[in-house]
């Protein structure tokens, strides 16, 4: 069994492998909240200073329990991420503020955000973000294609992208993404074998030693993400919510042979389109999928 440590800080508990020095969030006001189940080796706080003003940071230095690397190593990987956030700043992603560093870590601030996630491993926003009507979802959807069409354009390819960095502000009706940090200047190979991310949402090049990592491995992502918000995480006509043709488009982008996907992040977001407008209505027969 893992030996934990239970750490406080203005009344909130979290777990560690042993103590380390927090004192540098002073500058940031009180924490309200601690994110320390992350695999990254990364603890996030959320706080809040004496004018109300609310942060999201996340910081590398600490030995988290669930951690899969050293705590250097998290740095290394932490401080790499900074271009990327100062290069890809868009309307969806959480707005990005600065780093810091301390004598044991480094971190990133950025804006707080109230956005519930998609993520499995949060079961109750989960359940509250795949409750949300076929219109919003359809919205999410549109936001992840939009923020992934401008990464593209940027130069870009997302990795590790998947449902733990979607984020819906249910007050504002907003999407937003909170986690760049696996992005990659094009052109990426695959110098890994499994990359990291989740194998829900990776295509078949995500695994195999020196292949491409481009657009198409982002329509790939699309595709995964469609089912994800509209089939329930299932890839089958049986718990598909949208018309047939959005299930063709979805399934054509999940494709394992990659000529096979549509060519671009583009014409996947032309067919998508087609396929659920003016429609875009659920399907309530599934006899309509020829079952």
């Amino acid at each position: 069994m893992q030996n934990k440590y239970s750490a406080t800080l203005d009344h909130v508990n979290f777990s560690l492998k042993e103590p380390c020095n927090f004192s540098f969030l002073k500058k940031y006001g009180k924490v309200f909240k601690v994110f320390d189940d992350q695999d990254s080796g990364n603890i996030c706080f959320g706080t809040e200073d004496e004018n109300g003003v609310r942060r999201f940071i996340k910081y590398a230095g600490a030995k988290t329990v669930r951690g899969t690397v050293s705590p250097a190593e998290a740095i290394r990987n932490l401080k790499a991420t900074v271009p990327l956030y100062e290069t890809l700043r868009h309307e969806t992603l959480i707005p990005y503020l600065g780093s810091l560093e301390t004598e044991s870590g480094f971190g990133l601030v950025f804006q707080w955000t109230d956005g519930q996630c998609m993520g499995r491993m949060y079961p109750e926003s989960h359940t509250r973000f795949m409750a949300m009507n076929t219109q919003k979802k359809l919205d999410v959807f549109r936001s992840i294609q939009h923020f992934l069409a401008y990464v593209h354009k940027e130069g870009y390819v997302a990795i590790d992208f998947y449902d733990g960095s979607i984020l819906y502000d249910f007050s504002q009706g907003k999407t937003l993404i909170c986690d760049i940090d696996f992005f990659a200047k094009k052109p990426c190979f695959n110098h890994m074998g499994r990359m990291w991310g989740s194998s829900v949402f990776q295509s078949p090049e995500e695994y195999e030693m020196g292949a491409a990592i481009d657009e198409l491995t982002n329509v790939y992502t699309l595709g995964a993400f469609a089912f994800a918000l509209f089939g329930g995480f299932y890839r089958d006509t049986g718990h598909w919510t949208l018309n047939p043709a959005a299930f063709d488009v979805a399934c054509r982008a999940v494709s394992a042979t990659r000529a096979h996907r549509q060519q671009s992040i583009a014409q996947f977001i032309f067919q998508w389109e087609n396929a659920v407008s003016p429609a875009g209505e659920p399907v309530t027969n599934k006899n309509s999928f020829g079952e």
